[in-house]
Protein backbone atom coordinates (compact mmCIF):
# COMPACT_ATOMS: atom_id res chain seq x y z
CA UNK A 1 0.00 0.00 0.00
CA UNK A 2 2.71 2.86 1.34
CA UNK A 3 6.24 3.00 1.84
CA UNK A 4 6.19 4.69 5.16
CA UNK A 5 9.51 5.98 5.02
CA UNK A 6 9.35 7.16 1.73
CA UNK A 7 10.59 10.78 0.79
CA UNK A 8 6.73 11.61 0.17
CA UNK A 9 5.48 10.55 3.29
CA UNK A 10 7.64 12.70 5.31
CA UNK A 11 6.71 15.80 2.62
CA UNK A 12 2.95 14.82 4.04
CA UNK A 13 4.07 14.68 7.76
CA UNK A 14 5.71 18.04 7.29
CA UNK A 15 2.43 20.01 4.97
CA UNK A 16 -0.27 18.29 6.81
CA UNK A 17 1.03 18.31 10.86
CA UNK A 18 3.38 21.03 10.93
CA UNK A 19 0.99 23.71 10.79
CA UNK A 20 1.56 26.60 12.95
CA UNK A 21 0.73 26.32 16.70
CA UNK A 22 -2.70 24.32 15.69
CA UNK A 23 -0.80 20.82 15.25
CA UNK A 24 -2.99 19.20 12.80
CA UNK A 25 -6.05 20.53 14.11
CA UNK A 26 -6.06 22.81 10.66
CA UNK A 27 -6.08 20.08 8.25
CA UNK A 28 -8.35 20.18 5.66
CA UNK A 29 -11.83 18.18 6.76
CA UNK A 30 -12.45 14.19 5.83
CA UNK A 31 -10.31 11.17 6.91
CA UNK A 32 -6.81 11.13 8.52
CA UNK A 33 -4.48 8.08 8.77
CA UNK A 34 -1.56 8.41 11.41
CA UNK A 35 0.78 6.14 12.84
CA UNK A 36 3.65 6.81 15.95
CA UNK A 37 6.96 6.48 15.32
CA UNK A 38 7.44 5.35 19.07
CA UNK A 39 6.41 1.96 20.94
CA UNK A 40 6.27 3.52 24.45
CA UNK A 41 3.03 2.77 25.70
CA UNK A 42 2.50 6.35 27.73
CA UNK A 43 3.22 8.48 24.69
CA UNK A 44 1.06 6.62 22.57
CA UNK A 45 -1.99 6.97 24.93
CA UNK A 46 -1.39 10.55 25.62
CA UNK A 47 -1.31 10.66 21.53
CA UNK A 48 -5.11 9.12 22.59
CA UNK A 49 -5.87 11.67 24.52
CA UNK A 50 -4.58 14.71 22.82
CA UNK A 51 -6.64 14.05 20.04
CA UNK A 52 -9.76 13.61 21.84
CA UNK A 53 -9.43 16.78 23.83
CA UNK A 54 -7.95 18.81 20.73
CA UNK A 55 -8.91 17.63 17.43
CA UNK A 56 -12.12 19.13 16.05
CA UNK A 57 -13.57 15.81 14.44
CA UNK A 58 -17.03 17.46 13.46
CA UNK A 59 -15.98 16.85 9.64
CA UNK A 60 -12.95 14.31 10.07
CA UNK A 61 -12.66 10.92 11.30
CA UNK A 62 -9.15 9.65 12.11
CA UNK A 63 -7.46 5.94 12.61
CA UNK A 64 -4.65 6.05 14.61
CA UNK A 65 -2.40 2.76 14.30
CA UNK A 66 0.14 2.23 17.16
CA UNK A 67 2.50 -0.47 18.26
CA UNK A 68 3.91 -0.97 22.18
CA UNK A 69 7.04 -2.68 24.05
CA UNK A 70 5.86 -4.81 26.70
CA UNK A 71 3.26 -3.46 28.63
CA UNK A 72 0.14 -4.20 30.26
CA UNK A 73 -2.45 -1.40 30.23
CA UNK A 74 -5.04 -1.71 33.16
CA UNK A 75 -8.61 -3.06 33.84
CA UNK A 76 -8.59 -5.01 36.59
CA UNK A 77 -6.15 -7.35 37.97
CA UNK A 78 -2.83 -8.34 36.69
CA UNK A 79 0.28 -9.99 38.23
CA UNK A 80 2.61 -7.02 39.27
CA UNK A 81 5.45 -9.11 40.58
CA UNK A 82 5.88 -10.86 37.16
CA UNK A 83 5.66 -7.50 35.69
CA UNK A 84 8.34 -5.94 38.52
CA UNK A 85 10.64 -8.96 37.45
CA UNK A 86 10.29 -8.80 33.53
CA UNK A 87 10.24 -4.92 33.75
CA UNK A 88 6.97 -4.97 31.95
CA UNK A 89 5.36 -1.26 32.08
CA UNK A 90 2.12 -0.92 33.72
CA UNK A 91 -0.38 1.91 32.22
CA UNK A 92 -3.84 2.98 32.69
CA UNK A 93 -6.20 4.18 30.01
CA UNK A 94 -8.96 6.93 30.49
CA UNK A 95 -11.45 4.48 28.39
CA UNK A 96 -11.32 1.96 31.39
CA UNK A 97 -12.32 -1.86 30.17
CA UNK A 98 -10.19 -4.61 31.21
CA UNK A 99 -6.63 -5.45 31.30
CA UNK A 100 -4.80 -5.93 28.55
CA UNK A 101 -1.26 -6.86 27.70
CA UNK A 102 0.25 -5.55 24.40
CA UNK A 103 3.51 -6.25 23.22
CA UNK A 104 5.51 -5.65 19.65
CA UNK A 105 3.50 -8.34 18.48
CA UNK A 106 0.03 -6.92 19.13
CA UNK A 107 -1.10 -3.98 17.03
CA UNK A 108 -3.29 -1.23 18.49
CA UNK A 109 -5.86 0.58 16.68
CA UNK A 110 -7.69 3.17 17.87
CA UNK A 111 -11.10 5.39 15.59
CA UNK A 112 -11.80 8.96 16.31
CA UNK A 113 -15.15 10.31 15.36
CA UNK A 114 -17.84 12.60 16.85
CA UNK A 115 -20.15 11.47 19.79
CA UNK A 116 -22.86 11.30 16.76
CA UNK A 117 -20.95 9.30 14.65
CA UNK A 118 -19.63 6.78 17.20
CA UNK A 119 -20.17 2.97 16.02
CA UNK A 120 -17.84 0.25 17.59
CA UNK A 121 -19.29 -2.62 15.98
CA UNK A 122 -18.57 -0.63 12.22
CA UNK A 123 -15.12 -0.23 12.72
CA UNK A 124 -14.87 -3.59 14.23
CA UNK A 125 -16.11 -4.96 10.64
CA UNK A 126 -13.47 -2.61 8.89
CA UNK A 127 -10.57 -4.80 10.64
CA UNK A 128 -13.01 -7.94 9.86
CA UNK A 129 -13.08 -6.70 5.93
CA UNK A 130 -9.17 -5.55 5.98
CA UNK A 131 -8.33 -9.19 7.27
CA UNK A 132 -10.68 -11.16 4.94
CA UNK A 133 -9.14 -9.15 2.03
CA UNK A 134 -5.43 -9.69 3.04
CA UNK A 135 -6.17 -13.44 3.59
CA UNK A 136 -9.52 -14.40 2.21
CA UNK A 137 -9.31 -18.05 3.86
CA UNK A 138 -9.57 -16.32 7.49
CA UNK A 139 -12.50 -17.23 9.52
CA UNK A 140 -13.09 -13.96 11.68
CA UNK A 141 -16.12 -12.46 12.96
CA UNK A 142 -17.13 -9.91 14.96
CA UNK A 143 -19.62 -11.19 18.21
CA UNK A 144 -21.88 -9.29 20.48
CA UNK A 145 -19.48 -8.26 22.81
CA UNK A 146 -17.35 -6.52 20.65
CA UNK A 147 -14.96 -8.94 20.50
CA UNK A 148 -13.01 -10.41 17.14
CA UNK A 149 -12.66 -14.42 16.92
CA UNK A 150 -10.72 -16.46 14.95
CA UNK A 151 -11.92 -20.23 14.46
CA UNK A 152 -15.27 -19.48 16.04
CA UNK A 153 -13.22 -19.42 19.46
CA UNK A 154 -9.66 -17.51 20.11
CA UNK A 155 -10.30 -14.10 20.52
CA UNK A 156 -8.05 -11.69 18.49
CA UNK A 157 -8.91 -8.32 18.76
CA UNK A 158 -10.47 -6.80 22.24
CA UNK A 159 -12.22 -3.41 22.61
CA UNK A 160 -12.53 -0.23 25.21
CA UNK A 161 -14.10 3.08 24.81
CA UNK A 162 -14.07 6.72 25.75
CA UNK A 163 -17.46 9.15 24.76
CA UNK A 164 -16.92 12.42 25.61
CA UNK A 165 -19.17 14.84 25.44
CA UNK A 166 -18.97 16.28 21.93
CA UNK A 167 -15.92 13.59 20.53
CA UNK A 168 -15.73 10.06 20.91
CA UNK A 169 -13.18 7.56 20.46
CA UNK A 170 -13.18 3.16 20.20
CA UNK A 171 -9.60 1.25 20.27
CA UNK A 172 -8.98 -2.34 20.16
CA UNK A 173 -6.20 -4.53 19.90
CA UNK A 174 -5.73 -7.32 17.34
CA UNK A 175 -2.70 -9.70 17.96
CA UNK A 176 -0.49 -10.71 15.17
CA UNK A 177 2.21 -12.41 16.71
CA UNK A 178 2.58 -11.51 20.42
CA UNK A 179 4.64 -13.80 22.86
CA UNK A 180 1.43 -15.74 24.72
CA UNK A 181 2.95 -17.12 27.27
CA UNK A 182 3.86 -13.60 28.81
CA UNK A 183 0.74 -12.41 27.95
CA UNK A 184 -1.07 -15.36 29.73
CA UNK A 185 1.26 -14.97 32.80
CA UNK A 186 0.94 -11.21 33.50
CA UNK A 187 -2.87 -11.48 33.47
CA UNK A 188 -3.29 -13.93 35.51
CA UNK A 189 -3.75 -12.35 39.20
CA UNK A 190 -1.85 -14.20 41.57
CA UNK A 191 -3.78 -12.53 44.30
CA UNK A 192 -6.44 -14.59 46.02
CA UNK A 193 -9.50 -13.11 47.99
CA UNK A 194 -9.93 -9.73 46.54
CA UNK A 195 -13.13 -8.01 45.81
CA UNK A 196 -13.59 -5.16 43.49
CA UNK A 197 -16.39 -3.32 41.63
CA UNK A 198 -13.82 -2.66 38.82
CA UNK A 199 -14.74 -3.90 35.36
CA UNK A 200 -13.92 -7.35 35.88
CA UNK A 201 -11.35 -8.85 32.83
CA UNK A 202 -13.07 -12.23 30.86
CA UNK A 203 -10.44 -14.47 30.26
CA UNK A 204 -10.33 -16.13 27.18
CA UNK A 205 -8.49 -18.59 25.11
CA UNK A 206 -6.72 -16.62 22.35
CA UNK A 207 -4.43 -16.83 19.26
CA UNK A 208 -2.14 -14.80 17.10
CA UNK A 209 -2.73 -14.65 13.53
CA UNK A 210 0.52 -15.45 12.46
CA UNK A 211 -0.45 -19.54 13.85
CA UNK A 212 -2.62 -18.97 11.13
CA UNK A 213 -0.98 -17.87 8.57
CA UNK A 214 3.05 -17.40 9.08
CA UNK A 215 3.64 -15.31 6.33
CA UNK A 216 1.62 -12.27 8.08
CA UNK A 217 3.25 -9.33 9.74
CA UNK A 218 1.96 -6.24 11.95
CA UNK A 219 3.26 -3.98 9.34
CA UNK A 220 0.93 -5.82 6.56
CA UNK A 221 -1.97 -6.10 8.99
CA UNK A 222 -1.31 -2.38 9.92
CA UNK A 223 -1.32 -1.43 5.77
CA UNK A 224 -4.39 -3.60 4.82
CA UNK A 225 -6.56 -2.02 8.21
CA UNK A 226 -5.17 1.35 6.76
CA UNK A 227 -6.39 0.66 2.81
CA UNK A 228 -9.32 -0.80 3.92
CA UNK A 229 -9.78 2.88 6.56
CA UNK A 230 -8.92 5.11 3.28
CA UNK A 231 -11.33 3.20 0.83
CA UNK A 232 -14.51 3.30 3.29
CA UNK A 233 -13.79 6.98 3.86
CA UNK A 234 -12.39 8.14 0.07
CA UNK A 235 -9.39 9.46 1.30
CA UNK A 236 -5.96 8.87 -0.16
CA UNK A 237 -4.47 5.54 0.83
CA UNK A 238 -1.37 7.90 2.94
CA UNK A 239 -0.32 6.60 7.00
CA UNK A 240 0.94 9.76 7.94
CA UNK A 241 3.58 9.47 10.58
CA UNK A 242 3.89 10.75 13.85
CA UNK A 243 6.77 11.42 16.83
CA UNK A 244 4.43 11.16 20.31
CA UNK A 245 7.12 13.68 21.90
CA UNK A 246 6.80 16.70 19.22
CA UNK A 247 6.00 19.82 21.45
CA UNK A 248 6.01 21.55 17.89
CA UNK A 249 3.29 19.05 16.13
CA UNK A 250 1.30 18.24 19.63
CA UNK A 251 1.26 20.81 21.94
CA UNK A 252 1.50 19.58 25.59
CA UNK A 253 2.00 16.30 24.69
CA UNK A 254 4.62 15.34 27.15
CA UNK A 255 3.23 16.87 30.69
CA UNK A 256 0.06 14.20 28.95
CA UNK A 257 2.44 11.24 28.50
CA UNK A 258 4.72 12.14 32.26
CA UNK A 259 0.84 12.64 33.77
CA UNK A 260 0.14 9.10 32.56
CA UNK A 261 3.02 7.88 34.48
CA UNK A 262 2.29 8.76 38.13
CA UNK A 263 1.81 6.98 41.00
CA UNK A 264 -1.60 9.15 41.19
CA UNK A 265 -2.57 8.29 38.05
CA UNK A 266 -1.81 4.82 37.52
CA UNK A 267 -2.16 3.24 41.37
CA UNK A 268 -4.22 6.40 42.95
CA UNK A 269 -6.96 5.75 40.15
CA UNK A 270 -7.54 2.30 41.33
CA UNK A 271 -11.44 1.21 42.33
CA UNK A 272 -11.86 0.50 46.08
CA UNK A 273 -11.27 -2.93 46.68
CA UNK A 274 -10.18 -5.49 49.63
CA UNK A 275 -7.79 -8.58 50.19
CA UNK A 276 -8.14 -11.25 52.49
CA UNK A 277 -5.59 -13.37 52.90
CA UNK A 278 -4.05 -16.11 55.39
CA UNK A 279 -0.09 -17.54 54.64
CA UNK A 280 1.62 -19.76 56.45
CA UNK A 281 4.94 -18.45 58.01
CA UNK A 282 7.45 -21.21 58.82
CA UNK A 283 9.95 -20.31 61.53
CA UNK A 284 12.70 -22.57 62.88
CA UNK A 285 10.78 -25.64 63.49
CA UNK A 286 6.94 -24.26 63.55
CA UNK A 287 4.36 -23.02 61.25
CA UNK A 288 2.22 -19.87 61.85
CA UNK A 289 -1.13 -19.05 60.06
CA UNK A 290 -1.45 -15.30 59.94
CA UNK A 291 -5.02 -13.59 58.24
CA UNK A 292 -4.67 -10.11 57.15
CA UNK A 293 -7.54 -7.95 56.09
CA UNK A 294 -6.98 -4.61 53.84
CA UNK A 295 -9.56 -2.21 52.59
CA UNK A 296 -7.47 -0.38 49.66
CA UNK A 297 -8.93 2.83 48.07
CA UNK A 298 -7.37 5.34 45.50
CA UNK A 299 -4.89 2.75 45.72
CA UNK A 300 -3.96 3.99 49.61
CA UNK A 301 -4.74 1.27 52.43
CA UNK A 302 -7.37 2.43 54.36
CA UNK A 303 -8.13 -0.14 56.80
CA UNK A 304 -5.52 -2.77 57.95
CA UNK A 305 -6.07 -6.02 60.14
CA UNK A 306 -3.08 -8.03 60.93
CA UNK A 307 -4.30 -11.52 63.65
CA UNK A 308 -1.24 -13.19 65.28
CA UNK A 309 -0.66 -15.09 67.89
CA UNK A 310 0.24 -12.21 70.62
CA UNK A 311 3.20 -14.69 71.92
CA UNK A 312 4.73 -14.84 68.41
CA UNK A 313 4.69 -10.74 68.41
CA UNK A 314 4.30 -7.93 70.82
CA UNK A 315 0.69 -6.88 70.19
CA UNK A 316 1.97 -3.09 70.41
CA UNK A 317 4.71 -3.59 67.47
CA UNK A 318 1.74 -5.49 65.33
CA UNK A 319 -0.53 -2.29 66.35
CA UNK A 320 2.40 0.07 65.46
CA UNK A 321 2.56 -2.02 62.01
CA UNK A 322 -1.53 -1.40 61.64
CA UNK A 323 -0.81 2.34 62.21
CA UNK A 324 1.51 2.92 60.15
CA UNK A 325 0.09 1.09 57.54
CA UNK A 326 -3.28 2.45 57.50
CA UNK A 327 -3.52 5.81 55.19
CA UNK A 328 0.04 4.77 53.29
CA UNK A 329 0.31 3.02 49.49
CA UNK A 330 -0.85 -0.57 48.44
CA UNK A 331 2.50 -0.69 47.27
CA UNK A 332 5.93 -2.53 48.19
CA UNK A 333 8.45 0.26 48.38
CA UNK A 334 6.82 1.96 50.67
CA UNK A 335 5.57 -0.73 52.78
CA UNK A 336 9.36 -2.18 52.87
CA UNK A 337 10.37 1.60 53.98
CA UNK A 338 8.02 2.07 56.79
CA UNK A 339 8.52 -1.55 58.05
CA UNK A 340 12.37 -0.62 58.23
CA UNK A 341 11.84 2.42 59.86
CA UNK A 342 9.86 0.48 62.74
CA UNK A 343 12.54 -1.57 62.69
CA UNK A 344 14.73 0.87 63.77
CA UNK A 345 12.69 1.58 67.06
CA UNK A 346 12.61 -2.11 67.64
CA UNK A 347 14.31 -3.22 70.74
CA UNK A 348 17.72 -5.08 69.77
CA UNK A 349 16.59 -8.74 69.77
CA UNK A 350 17.61 -10.41 66.91
CA UNK A 351 14.80 -13.48 67.35
CA UNK A 352 12.28 -10.75 67.39
CA UNK A 353 13.81 -8.96 64.56
CA UNK A 354 13.64 -11.66 62.67
CA UNK A 355 10.14 -12.49 62.98
CA UNK A 356 9.48 -9.09 61.97
CA UNK A 357 10.85 -9.21 58.74
CA UNK A 358 9.38 -12.52 58.11
CA UNK A 359 6.12 -11.15 58.84
CA UNK A 360 7.19 -7.97 56.63
CA UNK A 361 8.15 -10.24 53.85
CA UNK A 362 4.41 -11.72 53.60
CA UNK A 363 2.64 -8.45 54.41
CA UNK A 364 4.60 -7.36 50.33
CA UNK A 365 4.15 -10.51 48.83
CA UNK A 366 -0.03 -9.24 48.65
CA UNK A 367 1.02 -5.88 46.94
Amino acid sequence: MVLQSSLKNCLQLSCILRTPKAGFRSTTSGGLIIQSTSNDVYQNLAVEDWIHDHMNLENRQVLFLWRNSPAVVIGRHCNLRLMRQKNIKLARRRSGGGTVYHDLGNINLTFFTTRKKYERMENLKLVVKALKALRPQLDVHVTDRYDILLDRQYKISGTAAKLGRATAYHHCTLLCNADKFVLSSVLKSPYKGIKSNATPSVPASVKNLFEEDPSLSCEMLLDAIAEEYATQHQIDHHITLINPADETVLPGINNKAKELQTWEWVYGKTPKFSVSACFNMVYKDSVLDVKVDLDVKHGRIEACNIALPEQWLPPALCSELVKSLTGSKFCPNETTTLATTLLRVCPQDDELHSRWNLLCDNMITLM
